[in-house]
């Protein structure tokens, strides 16, 4: 099935920013009823094929690919101070860092400060990236599993001990279930 004209500018418009309702609202929607629209918009499989072609298109116009990502993620997990310190543990020039913590610390501040003497200190602070959501980030895009959230349920019994649920035959388990139940009610 073909989109219609206004179906294509919201597959175009919701690329903008990932926002569904204003994708409607910019493609020329009622904004009354804009939300409901963009939800109905995103059920149907043309547009959702639509959507994944443009964003295709885009990514091989920009060259990101899972490739890139994953490529990135190992320069930021290899970055070493090192790098941007010379043999006396000053800062190196900025321009002598590599390219990697030129473009991916969260920040940098220098700071002069004055002292007696008329001699000034200064007060370099550097914002590395975050290195623990860099590995988990590595982790989920390589499948390691190693932070895949699990629910947990916890049961306790009475007075709060643990119940051996492996362990218990199906009266037990019912028994338990009972003081549970009864401990919940006070």
């Amino acid at each position: 099935m073909a989109l219609t004209d206004k179906q294509e500018m919201f597959c175009r418009e919701y690329l903008i920013d990932l926002n569904a309702t204003q994708a409607a609202i910019r493609a020329g929607y009622s904004e009354k009823t804009a939300n409901r629209t963009a939800s109905e918009n995103m059920s149907k499989p043309d547009i959702k094929s639509r959507i994944a072609e443009l964003k295709s298109q885009r990514n091989d116009l920009v060259g990101i690919n899972a490739t890139y990502v994953l490529n990135r993620l190992v320069e930021i997990d290899q970055m070493d101070v090192l790098d941007i310190l010379n043999s006396t543990g000053e800062l190196k020039p900025v321009v002598e860092w590599p390219k990697v913590w030129r473009t991916t610390l969260s920040g940098l501040e220098v700071v002069e400060m004055a002292s007696e003497g008329n001699t000034a200190a200064l007060l370099k602070k550097i914002k590395w990236p975050d290195k623990v959501k860099n590995i988990e980030l590595l982790g989920k895009h390589i499948d390691v599993m190693a932070f895949k959230e699990q629910a947990t349920h916890e049961h306790t019994g009475k007075n709060g001990g643990p119940i051996e649920m492996a362990t218990m035959t199906k009266e037990e388990y019912k028994a338990a279930r009972r003081e549970m139940l009864e401990d919940d009610d006070c």
